[in-house]
């Protein structure tokens, strides 16, 4: 009987017998130099990993116990479609996607009146709801100029506290109610590495980066059930959009315990390569290191995630000068050279990757800082990672490449971000932004990803915004800094190999090597056929993973 998820400890050679074939399918994959391999089928064993791809001129040998050759137990006909490598996003966050799908969702209002009428239908629609909860909102989507208000919340609901993060996590909302909970008022100060919005001598009602806890120390946490069932909702998100692994990038102990509370019942299908959140969730995780693959390869937290600055819509990157729409503002650092230093050292003794979120110059050139030191003290394969490195100061480009710094980076950000990026950077410091192109002309490893639930987690939107960088509407015409485009296939890998490096995680799954574990996708069409808005109307209609199909479209 075929047995996708048999344990296996090592990467063992192809067996003489298989068990398993994916036949009839127009297969291709990608690898690091851009070459593309084309198949007609795959031969598993009997622990859902990939003995070998079939070329496309060869005939696939036929299911038959008598045949002395290879046997087969079992066989799906694919019926001719296209078969690709599962997607890998290199940057999510796996409960709050889940989350956001079960809590009030604001990410697709296009003004402040429609989030206020979202806002209000959604509290009349749960009374029994003593806190409002939810996310998504942009205040540069809806053109208002400024951040919205208190007074704005209060308008939609004021009987009882409502919560609301920005679109990016680096900002949330609160009306009146919530800030009397948190007795915040005119005393209140803006802690490090935050801001409080001020009206006059008054909190406005944003609360911007480390800002923010002094609201959220009060709103209600989820109980172990909630998290269980947004674990399941983002789950069953990822399959529909072909990502059969993902960077959760600041896993909390309570998403840890909720990952082993699936991965117990049999239930993880997406596999999860988790950075706990600081490194004392790291330790608590796995206190002599990282954890071993758990449950098939489905679970592993090997790393710590960091983080150096906040982010450009709320203002909170760090950059070397002031803001062009701000000039007051020049964004915040969450830590001291010294400290960022310390805490990567703490992680790096213990053998955890290091993976930090860095998106303004001044950030991103502190974490570089700060690895070329930590380099002279812990080598071997680091593979340091920068989450986001939206903005890079040209001068510091060429130093992701001396030691190797993963950019782990996510496309959707650049056709979502340009025009507030032009208005809060200027002209003149567009260069270094977005920069694709030039990491991998420096020699840098890129992994790409969404950042979802900030963007959806739809790798296509993604691949295709790469190498044309335009929106789904097509402009700007010619592509926005198109300097910085990456090829096609350069984009492919990106989401699927180089996400698997960026984890350690490239002898388990990422681009259906012989010894890999069987991740693939069934779409409706060839990706590399396809014109960009074909490529982001492509449909995934099966999701495989270790073999066994997990998804299917209804």
């Amino acid at each position: 009987m075929f047995k996708p998820f048999a344990a296996i400890a090592l990467l063992l050679p192809a067996p003489a017998l298989a068990d398993a074939i994916v036949d009839n399918v127009r297969g291709m994959t990608v690898d690091k130099a851009g070459h593309v391999t084309r198949f007609r089928a795959l031969i598993l064993d009997a622990n859902g990993r990939v003995v070998c791809l079939v070329p496309a001129d060869e005939p696939a040998p036929r299911p038959t116990r008598k045949d002395p050759g290879p046997r087969y137990d079992w066989r799906a006909d694919m019926g001719g479609r296209v078969l690709l490598p599962g997607f890998i996003d290199a940057h999510g966050h796996v409960m709050e996607l889940g989350f956001r799908a079960l809590e009030l969702d604001l990410s697709d209002t296009k003004t402040l009146a429609e989030a206020q009428d979202r806002i209000r239908a959604y509290a009349a629609a749960n009374p029994e709801r003593k806190w409002i909860i939810g996310a998504g909102w942009n205040q540069e989507r809806w053109g208002l100029g400024r951040f919205p208000t208190a007074a704005d919340l209060d308008a939609a609901v004021s009987d009882r506290p409502v919560w609301l993060g920005r679109a990016d996590g680096h900002a949330s909302w609160a009306n009146s109610a919530a800030m009397r909970a948190a007795n915040v008022s005119a005393r209140s100060v803006s802690p490090p590495g935050g801001r409080i919005e001020k009206a006059g001598a008054n909190p406005a009602g944003v609360f911007v980066d480390a800002a923010q806890e002094l609201v959220a120390k009060v709103v209600p946490q989820p109980a172990p059930k909630d998290r269980d069932v947004a674990l399941l909702k983002a789950q069953e998100t990822l399959l529909g959009y072909g990502v059969t692994a993902t960077s959760d990038m600041g896993s909390s102990i309570e998403d840890w315990l909720a990952f082993r509370r699936l991965g117990d019942r049999g239930g993880l299908r997406v596999r999860i390569m988790s950075y706990g959140l600081g490194v004392e969730t790291a330790v608590a995780v796995g206190a002599t290191g990282p954890t071993p693959w758990l449950y098939d390869d489905h679970l592993r937290m090997g790393g710590v995630k960091l983080f150096a600055d906040g982010a450009l819509g709320s203002r909170g990157a760090w950059l070397k000068q002031p803001y062009a729409d701000a000039p007051a503002q020049s964004g915040a650092g969450f830590m001291s050279d010294d400290v960022i230093r310390n805490r990567m050292s703490r992680a790096a003794m213990d053998g955890w990757q290091v993976a930090v979120h860095a998106i303004g110059d001044r950030a991103n050139a502190q974490v570089l800082g700060a690895v070329e030191e930590m380099e002279e003290t812990y080598h071997g394969d680091r593979r340091w990672r920068v989450e986001h490195a939206q903005v890079v100061d040209p001068a510091d480009l060429p130093r992701f490449g001396r030691d190797g710094v993963i950019a782990s980076m996510q496309p959707t950000h650049e056709t979502s971000d340009r025009v507030m990026a032009e208005a809060r950077l200027g002209p003149a410091r567009l260069t270094g932004a977005y920069a694709w192109a030039t990491m991998l002309r420096n020699g840098v490893p890129l992994a790409f990803g969404s950042d979802f639930p900030v963007e959806k987690p739809d790798c296509f939107a993604g691949w295709a915004t790469a190498f044309t960088r335009q929106g789904a509407d097509g402009e700007p015409f010619g592509g926005w800094q198109p300097q910085e485009r990456v090829t096609r296939e350069q984009a492919w890998w990106a989401f699927t190999g180089g996400g698997a490096y960026a984890g350690f995680a490239e002898k388990q799954f990422g681009s259906l090597e012989p010894g890999q574990r069987a991740d693939f996708i069934i779409v409706d069409r060839d990706p590399l056929l396809a014109t960009p808005a074909e490529l982001r109307a492509t449909a995934v209609e099966e999701t495989w993973v270790g073999g066994r199909k997990v998804w299917k479209r209804a």
